[in-house]
């Protein structure tokens, strides 16, 4: 019980001024004075201000509040080494045992570190899993908390947590804990293609040991490199980007015996490979109506270094002007098709005819260079159905269809093949969903026999239009019709010239993107994305090797003409392997080099600061590896109390409760107070009377 007085007044406070201060300035004068019956008049007018006011004696009926005390569980990954698991859940269920003996706490279990967001699988946030549970608790009522954890935690605050209430840690794993580490130093995210990138690495040891390790370099999966190192210094690193876009550079080092894992026995950097400059070499013909349709292109693009000739003079064109009259220079062959020829990523011929300008060796060169990797495309005209057409020179290895000598003049829409709706320089192409095209025609189309490679484009009578062809090492492309410009000049509307030109050189000089048959995989937050580019109708499922080694099968299902697509949701950080026919590729799920792996060794020292400023304490749960875990023993305290010792931890009651019911009891209510009154005035007028 609870109880108090309180007053509740007949009239108003001014009110009962303006009534009780004259009366008690009379009584008190005749107290001066000493007059006959002043302390009568003196107790009347005390018994009439307490009728006024009415005091009331009020009984509280309260029901204590219990104290709010939060059980931190740490379920991160790390927490899988060894015996920490085993050690968790003995101490989880140890914990709410003891907790549950005592009415004045209520307990909440939290446990962190186990969601599917990408961001808490990879850090130990236990301090913003507290804050969570303590966020509708007035701090009144906060009793303490209790971590279970190895120590790892990432998200400790750098002064005294917000609450007022004592934190106390407990410490899975056990002291003299070994392990190695690998991480990148200086890691650039950019790297030229085919020139080596400076990187620097460090091999990490929990016993500060100095010895020599072997590092296992390794670039898109395949070992590259064995690089000797010494455990703790920082070493440098230089790799050779392979190719254009995401490219995985992996370090590992052989597991040691006693290591807890070698989870973090593997660091992961990613590249983005970019090419220099590509250096395209364009040889036009006699000056026509499109001559500048594919310069104006290639000089557009910023990535290209471009070196055209035009050749306005072939030799038989003799009219007398001497040589060193001539406004314009003489066309370096031997230095391009000789000299520089491998320099080049490109060659391109516009209309270009066989009249004596090159020599009918640098042919056999030319054909030389596709054969090793290059990239040769003829932009054909009428010239290459005549007597002086390139066809008829040595270069005719290296094309994929000879001329019939026919010229088609016909009005015609260019339209994708079967393949080339599938194939990734057509594919897609703006305007080729309708019918007819959403594109302008063109007038003139070069005949051609037994062509070879993929027809990608048809076009009058269904005659090819554009092959795309692999001669060894290098790439052939061949345009049969020189009335692109229509679409460059707008002719009906035009049309997507810049994305198909652009699209045939960048996959005559391989770029990553144009391949026809191409894997890729990626990681989405905790999601595994799959890519897969085919000129097949079904590439049946990917298989995955995850980095706990385990395998899964994902099916692909298309998304449009030669894509198909897959993902998969996981748990588990780390480098994936997907495979699907003779393809496989490389992806990181999760950040990479997470702080989760990154320090293992379970820890002391990261939570004793905070535990320390709130009273709390920090202690292992066992001293060994496989010993039982030991429990401190849990004691109420009051808030100035002490909240640790040796063998237990404290935590604090409330005073907080909550209002039931109230009892009211009126002192001057009723036929008590009436009579007091009026025996308290009827005395004073009994004094008067005499």
């Amino acid at each position: 019980m609870n109880w108090s007085i309180s007053f509740e007044p007949l009239l108003s406070w001014p009110l009962l001024a303006l009534v009780l201060v004259p009366l008690a300035l009379l009584a008190l004068v005749g107290l001066w004075f000493r007059q006959r019956g002043a302390v009568l008049r003196l107790v009347a007018l005390l018994a009439l201000a307490a009728a006024l006011f009415n005091p009331v004696f009020l009984n509280e009926e309260r029901e204590p509040l219990k104290s709010v005390v939060a059980l931190v569980v740490d379920r991160s990954q790390s927490q899988d080494i060894g015996d920490r698991t085993r050690q968790t859940d003995e101490a989880v269920a140890g914990l709410q045992q003891r907790l549950g003996r005592f009415k004045q706490f209520d307990v909440r279990v939290v446990e962190a570190g186990k969601s599917d967001a990408a961001e808490e699988r990879t850090e130990t946030r236990l301090f913003g899993a507290l804050e969570g549970a303590f966020r509708d608790v007035p701090p009144s009522r906060i009793g303490g908390a209790i971590m279970v954890t190895d120590g790892e935690v990432h998200d400790t605050p750098s002064g005294t947590p917000e609450f007022n209430a004592p934190l106390h840690a407990l410490i899975t794993g056990n002291d003299h804990e070994k392990d190695r580490r690998i991480r990148f130093e200086n890691a650039p995210r950019f790297g030229l293609v085919g020139k080596p990138l400076d990187m620097s690495y460090r091999v990490i040891s929990t016993e500060n040991e100095t010895g020599p390790v072997d590092v296992r370099v390794s670039v898109n999966g395949e070992q590259v490199s064995v690089e000797h190192a010494t455990v703790g210094q920082a070493m440098p690193l230089q790799v050779t980007i392979p190719g254009a876009g995401r490219n995985i550079i992996e370090l590992a080092i052989d597991r040691e015996p006693g290591e807890l894992t070698d989870t973090n026995n593997r660091a992961i950097a990613l590249v983005d490979g970019i090419r220099e400059n590509l250096r395209v070499l364009l040889v036009s013909g006699e000056p026509h109506a499109g001559e500048r349709t594919w310069r104006n292109l290639l000089k557009s693009d910023a990535s290209v270094d471009l070196v055209h000739f035009t050749i306005l003079r072939p030799p038989e064109k003799q009219d007398g002007t001497p040589i060193n009259e001539l406004s314009l220079i003489a066309f370096p062959t031997r230095e391009l098709f000789v000299e520089k020829i491998k320099d080049f990523d490109l060659i391109i011929f516009d209309r270009y005819q066989h009249r004596d300008v090159l020599p009918i060796l640098y042919y056999d060169y030319i054909s030389e260079y596709v054969e090793k990797g290059g990239a040769l495309l003829i932009a054909a005209g009428p010239e290459y159905a005549g007597e002086a057409s390139i066809a008829r020179t040595p270069l005719m290895s290296a094309l994929p269809a000879m001329p019939t000598g026919e010229v088609v003049d016909k009005a015609f829409y260019p339209r994708l093949t079967e393949l080339g709706q599938r194939h990734p320089v057509t594919r897609g192409l703006d305007g080729s969903a309708t019918e007819p095209p959403h594109w302008s025609r063109w007038f003139r189309t070069i005949g051609v026999q037994n062509p070879q490679g993929e027809v990608v484009m048809k076009g009058a009578d269904n005659r090819p239009l554009l092959l795309l062809d692999r001669k060894g090492e290098g790439r052939v492309g061949m345009l049969l019709s020189d009335q692109g410009w229509l679409w460059a000049r707008g002719f009906e509307g035009g049309g997507p010239h810049v994305q198909l030109y652009r699209r045939i050189a960048h996959w005559l000089m391989k770029e990553p993107e144009l391949e026809e048959e191409r894997l890729t995989a990626e990681g989405r937050g905790m999601v595994l994305e799959i890519r897969r580019q085919t000129m097949a109708d079904d590439p049946g499922p990917a298989q995955i090797i995850t980095p706990s080694g385990k395998t899964l099968a994902v099916k692909l299902d298309k998304s449009e003409p030669g894509v198909f697509l897959g993902s998969v949701q996981t748990s588990e950080i780390g480098l994936f392997q997907v495979a699907n026919g003779d393809l496989t590729a490389l992806a990181h799920v999760g950040p990479v080099n997470a702080p989760e792996f990154a320090d293992v060794v379970s820890t002391q020292e990261r939570l004793k600061a905070p535990a320390e400023a709130t009273g709390g304490s920090v202690r292992r749960l066992a001293s060994a590896a496989g010993s039982d875990v030991t429990l401190p023993s849990i004691v109420p305290v009051r808030s100035a109390g002490e909240a640790s010792g040796s063998d237990w931890i404290g935590l604090r009651t409330t005073d907080d409760s909550v209002l039931k019911a109230v009892s009211r009891v009126p002192l001057f209510g009723g036929f008590l107070g009436l009579g007091l009154l009026l025996l308290a005035m009827g005395s004073m007028w009994y004094r008067e009377g005499r």
